[in-house]
Order: C-alpha cells, then sequence, then structure tokens
C-alpha cells in the first residue's frame, strides 16, 4: 500500500494528500520530523542511509528521521520514527520548525532532541552504519565534505550551529 503524505502550503497548512511518489516526484510541500539522539558525553548519533534508500542513499543523516503520515503530527511521527529505526523511546524535546524549501527536501521539518545512553538497535532496512561525535565535529564533516550528507541534515546542522 502506498505511503500517503499531508501535502502543505508554504505556512505549513495543510491543503491536500498525494503519495510518496507524487509528492516527491512533483517536489509538494510535505511534513518530516528529524530526531538528534544524544548520549550523556553530549555526542550526536548519526547514521548513514542504505543503499536502498530512494533519496540521498548511502548519505549520513540525523539520528532518526522520516515523513509524517497524513493525519498524523510531527511528535507522534518522531516517536514512531524513532522506535522504527532505532528501537529508543524517551521523552522528546521539540527544538526547532524549519519551513519548506529546496534545501529541506521541500519537508517542512520539526527537529526533536533525545538523550540517553541506551543501546540503540538499528533497523537495516533503513540503516547502514551509526557513529556519534562532538556537533562541533558533525559540524567540521559536513564542512569539508556535504555531498555525504542528506540536504535536510545539512540545513539542521547549519541551524545549529548558528543556534547553540
Amino acid at each position: 500500500m502506498a505511503e500517503i503524505f499531508d501535502i502543505c502550503n508554504e505556512h505549513d497548512q495543510v491543503i491536500g494528500q498525494a503519495t510518496r511518489a507524487e509528492v516527491h516526484a512533483q517536489d509538494l510541500l510535505h511534513r518530516a520530523v528529524h530526531i538528534w539522539v544524544f548520549n550523556s558525553k553530549n555526542e550526536l548519533m548519526f547514521h548513514m542511509r542504505t543503499a536502498t534508500k530512494d533519496q540521498y542513499p548511502n548519505c549520513y543523516t540525523s539520528s532518526a528521521s522520516g515523513h509524517v503520515d497524513a493525519g498524523e503530527i510531527y511528535e507522534a511521527a518522531a516517536h514512531r520514527e524513532l522506535s522504527e529505526e532505532l528501537q529508543l523511546s524517551g521523552n522528546l524535546e521539540r527544538i526547532v520548525h524549519i519551513p519548506a524549501s529546496k534545501e529541506t527536501a521541500f519537508e517542512h521539518t520539526v527537529l526533536y532532541r533525545l538523550i540517553t545512553d541506551e543501546t540503540p538497535t538499528p533497523d537495516p532496512m533503513e540503516i547502514k552504519s551509526i557513529e556519534y561525535h562532538s556537533f562541533a565535529k558533525i559540524e567540521q564533516m559536513v564542512q569539508q565534505t556535504p555531498e555525504l550528507f542528506t540536504p535536510p541534515f545539512r540545513e539542521l546542522v547549519d541551524w545549529g550551529s548558528k543556534n547553540r
């Protein structure tokens, strides 16, 4: 069964629905969540996407991320993605909402933070590998090799660089 997403206007108001394929093919504005998981050493977990992903295969991205399904709220999507991708749960803190743009892959993006030392169990269909680094190290990596990172993750790192 095809995934259905809410289509939004520039103000993140729902104006319709479409399939994942239609949303991506037509660059329609839609919703996504990203979760940054930090450990007690203040290291950020990020992961390499698998080669089978339809967008940005073999690129690094947030600890967990994904689309908001039609009718779903951001927070519910964040908990769902965290569980599906890493088998983690916890108290999520909403950090920022970034409006949809070409740089965010046409996604209205809400970033959440989770602090935990629990060991994640990555979904092998989604995640090739995980790493932990300081935010400063990740900033440096993104600056040196931006092509290795998804555009939405680069936008979030840029936001984080300006707002920490």
